[in-house]
C-alpha cells in the first residue's frame, strides 16, 4: 500500500499540521540521541567529558552539512515532479540523488576523522578536553554514511508526503541509541566514544529499514531496472539545487563552530552550561525545524501543480503556528528556567548561567520561527540560492557579534547568547525580504 500523499487538496493549515505532527516526533525522537548523551555522559562521565562532547557539537555537523543539503535539494525536486504528477522524473530523481549523497558522504568522511585533532586544537579546546574530544569526534564523523543514508531517505518520503512511516522506525532506534548508550558508558566503560557510537550505529539501523519499507510500499517511485543509470543532467540539478543549502548549511556551521570556539575561552563552567543549553535550544528548535520541512514538501508539490497561491497561504499559517509556539517556549524558560538545566547538569554555577542562557535566546524565538518557515518556503518554491545569503547573514553575525560583546566587561560570558538571539533578528528579517521581492516566483524546477 503506497505511503504517498498528494498536498495540493484541502485546508492548507491543516494539511501542514497533520503533516507536521508525525516529523516533529520524529525529529524529538532523532534529538533524543543528543539528550540521551547528553545526559548520560553529563551523569556519569561528568561536566568536563560533557564539555569535551560539546566542543565537537558545530565541527562535526559541518561535516554532515554537505549530505544534509544536497538530500533537501534532493527533496525539492522530488516534491515538484510528485507534484506535477512526473512518476518516471521522480525515479529518476531518486537514483541519481543517492549516488551524489553517497559520493559526498564519503568525500566528507576521511578529512573529519583524519584531521580531528588539529583541527579541534585550532578551535582552542583546552588540553585537558582535547584527547575526549578527538575520540568523539572520529567516531562520530565515521559514520557520515549513515547520517546521509539517513536524511537522504527522509527527504525522499517527505517529498511525497509521507512523514509517519521514519517515525516507526527512528522509535525503534532510539530504544536502540539509549540501551546501546547505558551499554557501552556504563557496562563497558567506553567513555565519550561509546556514546558516539551509540548514536552512529542507531541512525544507520534507522537509515536501513525506512529505505526498504519505502521502496516496498510505494512501488510507483521505485527504480526499475532499466532506470537504475545515472543521468548527468539530473545529477547536475541535485547538486546544483542541493549545494547552495549545503552551503548555506556549512556557512551556518562555521558561524557555530566560530561561537563555540569564542565559548571554548570561557571556564569548563561555561561550556559546561552552553553545551546543555544547546541540547535544549535543540529540542526547541524540532517544532520549528518540522513546520519547515512541511512547509517545503507542500510548498514543493504545489509548485509543481501550479498552484502558487495555495503555497503562499500555507506560509503564512506557518508563520502563525511557529509565533505562538515561540510564545509559550519563551514563558515556559522565564518560569522553570533552572528546573530544566537541572535535568541536563548537576553544577550549581552550571545551572544558574545556564537557566540565564535559556531567557536571553528564548525572547527571539519568534523570528527564529520565521527562519525555518520563510526557509521552508523559498526552499520549495526551487529558490534554493537564496540559502547562501541566509548562511552568510549568520556568519557575519556570530563571528562579529561574539567576538565584539564577549570582550565587554560588563556582558562577558552573556555575549554568546546575545550573540545567538542577535543572529536570529537579523538572519529572520533578510528572509522576510527575500519572501517579499519575489525573486522565488521564477525558481521552478523544469
Amino acid at each position: 500500500m503506497s505511503k504517498s500523499r498528494i498536498m495540493t487538496q484541502g485546508s492548507e493549515t491543516g494539511c501542514i499540521v497533520s503533516f507536521t505532527l508525525p516529523l516533529l516526533a520524529g525529529n524529538l525522537l532523532q534529538q533524543t540521541y543528543n539528550v540521551a548523551d547528553t545526559m548520560i555522559v553529563g551523569k556519569y562521565l561528568g561536566d568536563s567529558s560533557l564539555a569535551a562532547v560539546g566542543a565537537t557539537g558545530s565541527i562535526t555537523y559541518l561535516f554532515y552539512t554537505l549530505c544534509i543539503g544536497l538530500s533537501i535539494g534532493a527533496g525539492v525536486l522530488i516534491s515538484q515532479y510528485f507534484g506535477s504528477g512526473r512518476l518516471d522524473r521522480v525515479r529518476a530523481a531518486v537514483v541519481n540523488s543517492a549516488v551524489i549523497t553517497l559520493i559526498f558522504a564519503l568525500i566528507a568522511t576521511l578529512p573529519a576523522v583524519v584531521l580531528a585533532r588539529p583541527i579541534l586544537g585550532a578551535l582552542g579546546v583546552p588540553g585537558d578536553l582535547l584527547s575526549r574530544s578527538v575520540t568523539y569526534m572520529r567516531i562520530a564523523c565515521a559514520g557520515t554514511v549513515c547520517v546521509a543514508a539517513y536524511n537522504w531517505i527522509n527527504s525522499v518520503m517527505r517529498a511525497l508526503g509521507d512523514s509517519k512511516t521514519p517515525l516507526i522506525f527512528l522509535a525503534v532506534s532510539t530504544v536502540l541509541n539509549v540501551c546501546l548508550d547505558l551499554l557501552f558508558v556504563i557496562v563497558f566503560k567506553a567513555g565519550v566514544g561509546g556514546a558516539a557510537l551509540a548514536t552512529i550505529l542507531s541512525q544507520g539501523v534507522s537509515a536501513v529499514g525506512c529505505i526498504i519499507y519505502c521502496f516496498k510500499t510505494n512501488p510507483d517511485i521505485r527504480p526499475k531496472r532499466d532506470e537504475l543509470h545515472t543521468d548527468p543532467v539530473l545529477m547536475k540539478k541535485c547538486v546544483t539545487t542541493g549545494l547552495p543549502i549545503a552551503a548555506q548549511n556549512g556557512l551556518v556551521s562555521v558561524s557555530m563552530v566560530a561561537l563555540q570556539s569564542v565559548t571554548n575561552g570561557f571556564d569548563e563552567t561555561v561550556m559546561a552550561a552552553y553545551t546543555a543549553s544547546m541540547r535544549i535550544e535543540q529540542l526547541v528548535q524540532q517544532p520549528f525545524i518540522s513546520l519547515g520541512a512541511a512547509v517545503t514538501a507542500f510548498t514543493g508539490q504545489n509548485i509543481g501543480a501550479g498552484k502558487e497561491e495555495r503555497a503562499v497561504r500555507g506560509l503564512k499559517a506557518s508563520l502563525k503556528i511557529s509565533s505562538v509556539f515561540a510564545v509559550v517556549m519563551f514563558i515556559i524558560f522565564t518560569l522553570f528556567g533552572k528546573n530544566i538545566m537541572g535535568i541536563f547538569v548537576s553544577g550549581e554555577q552550571t545551572i544558574k548561567i545556564g537557566a540565564l542562557a535559556l531567557i536571553l535566546t528564548g525572547c527571539c524565538y519568534v523570528p527564529l520561527g520565521s527562519i525555518h518557515t520563510t526557509r521552508g518556503f523559498l526552499n520549495g518554491t526551487g529558490d534554493t540560492g537564496y540559502a547562501l545569503v541566509n548562511g552568510l547573514t549568520e556568519v557575519i553575525c556570530r563571528i562579529g557579534f561574539s567576538l565584539i560583546l564577549t570582550r565587554i566587561p560588563f556582558i562577558s560570558w552573556k555575549g554568546i547568547w546575545i550573540t545567538t538571539s542577535i543572529t536570529w533578528i537579523a538572519t529572520g528579517a533578510v528572509g522576510l525580504l527575500r519572501y517579499k521581492g519575489g525573486k522565488w516566483r521564477l525558481k521552478a524546477i523544469e
